[in-house]
C-alpha cells in the first residue's frame, strides 16, 4: 500500500505540473527585434546606420547591427530586478545620469516599480579568441515586446512584434 501510495503522489505531482506548468523567469529574447529609437547620444554611429536594423537571436545562433555569434559557443545569462532596484544599481549609475533610463522606461510605459527587469549578458565563444564577443546589458522587461541596450552615449530602443 505505501507503495501505491508514493506512485499516487508522484502521478498527482506530474499532473500538476502538466496542468500548471512552472513558467520561465527571463523574457523571451530569441526572436527578431528592431531598432526604433534611442534616447541621448550617439558618440561615432550614425542614425541611418542604426534606426530600422535588426537584431536576432536563436538558439544559438545570432545577427544583427550590434552583435553575431554563428553557432560558435552562444551563451546567455541574466540577473532579475524590479525597476525600482534596477535604477538603484550602482553598475548602471554613469548611463543613469540625469535619470536616462527613467525616463526611457517612462516614454514606453514602463512604470510600474514592481515589474521585473531582466539584464541579460550574451556572450560567443568564437572560433579563436579574436571572434569573443559580448552583447552586454541587453535589457528587457517583463510583460513588455521591448528592449534596451546601451551603446555609446545612447540607451538604444527594440521591438519585437507578438
Amino acid at each position: 500500500m505505501k507503495s501505491f501510495n508514493k506512485i499516487l503522489k508522484k502521478v498527482v505531482l506530474i499532473g500538476f505540473l502538466f496542468t500548471f506548468p512552472l513558467s520561465l523567469r527571463a523574457q523571451y529574447i530569441d526572436t527578431k527585434w528592431t531598432v526604433k529609437g534611442y534616447f541621448g547620444e550617439l558618440w561615432f554611429a550614425e542614425e541611418e546606420d542604426i534606426l530600422g536594423k535588426h537584431q536576432e537571436f536563436y538558439k544559438g545562433w545570432a545577427d544583427g547591427v550590434f552583435y553575431s555569434c554563428d553557432f560558435a559557443g552562444q551563451s546567455k545569462t541574466y540577473n532579475t530586478h524590479t525597476i525600482r532596484e534596477f535604477l538603484a544599481n550602482k553598475e548602471f549609475e554613469l548611463v543613469n545620469q540625469e535619470k536616462a533610463f527613467s525616463k526611457v522606461f517612462e516614454e514606453n510605459g514602463l512604470v510600474n516599480e514592481n515589474t521585473e527587469v531582466f539584464v541579460h549578458r550574451i556572450t560567443c565563444n568564437g572560433s579563436k579568441v579574436a571572434d569573443r564577443k559580448v552583447l552586454y546589458p541587453f535589457i528587457t522587461v517583463a510583460g513588455s515586446n521591448k528592449a534596451f541596450y546601451v551603446y555609446e552615449g545612447a540607451i538604444i530602443t527594440f521591438t519585437f512584434e507578438k
